[in-house]
């Protein structure tokens, strides 16, 4: 897909860091925006920012981790707007914690947001998009830690590794159909997710969100970029895009020192220290 005028694009999680900006980056491409998010209040903010810029956007409240509320929405969405061109299953919680640290209650809450929401996502959307014909795009968010697994980390990168292989799987599913699908794996950005991220078997979790957060904030990589990424990726069918150096460098590390990465995955949260 090399042009996105009149395009409906959907994005999940479109209140904020990664969503927002991707939302905000394809409305200036000429595309329509079906914003989804369960905070209402902030999509609601982003589609104001893109009207304001003279975009069209919709706003929907729904649960990715809910299935019945994702085939309500494709309906309404469906009704209201048409066909979806380009989905973006960017909807995610994250989290950290040594594995034996960590709950079966995390554990689902995850997965059912980080995995099944993308599996409910496409789920949702994909048959309306095969039926039709003319093709499409499913942008899945993955992560770096899709591929490298730090040893705090064990539900977050799961959640991730499972992402990417999903989004492999069903790329070469949907090609019959010329349905893209690229799985998006950002790195160290600065969004919000550190504060609202599930921090287990840490006695000082306040103090190691600010640290983190400071880190992410002076590593200066916005949201912004993985927008940028995430519509080239989709205009060159990219397979998978990873964003920031860090990123880059460790999906080439992953297949050229397996062992070096390993090692290094021994450290608690590599990525986030000062």
């Amino acid at each position: 897909m090399k042009k996105f005028d009149r395009k409906l694009i959907l994005v999940t999680g479109a209140a904020s860091g990664i969503g927002r900006a991707t939302a905000i980056a394809f409305a200036k491409s000429g595309g329509r925006l079906a914003l989804v998010d369960l905070d209402e209040k902030g999509a609601i903010a982003t589609a104001t920012t893109i009207r304001e810029r003279g975009g069209e956007a919709s706003v929907y409240t729904a649960n990715v981790a809910d299935f019945s509320a994702m085939t309500a929405l494709a309906a309404s969405v469906s009704a209201s707007q048409g066909i979806v061109d380009v989905l973006v299953n960017n909807a995610g919680v994250g989290s950290a914690g040594r594995f034996l640290d960590t709950s079966l209650e995390t554990w689902r809450k995850v997965l059912d947001v980080n995995l099944m929401g993308v599996i409910h996502g496409c789920k949702a959307f994909l048959p309306s998009m095969v039926a039709r014909g003319e093709g499409g795009h499913v942008v899945n968010l993955a992560s770096l830690a899709g591929y490298v697994a730090p040893a705090d980390m064990s539900i977050y990168a799961t959640s991730k590794f499972a992402v990417l292989g999903f989004s492999e799987s069903l790329r070469a599913d949907m090609s019959r159909h010329a349905i893209g699908v690229t799985a998006i794996c950002p790195g160290v950005i600065h969004t919000g997710i550190i504060n609202a991220s599930i921090l287990e078997g840490d006695p000082k979790a306040s103090e190691t969100r600010a640290r983190i957060d400071s880190f992410y904030k002076k590593r200066g990589y916005g949201p912004e970029r993985v927008a940028t990424a995430i519509l080239d990726a989709v205009r060159s069918n990219a397979a998978v895009r990873p964003v920031s150096p860090e990123s880059w460098a460790m999906y080439y590390a992953k297949r050229l020192a397996p062992g070096l990465v390993e090692v290094f995955s021994r450290t608690e949260n590599p990525f986030a220290k000062p």
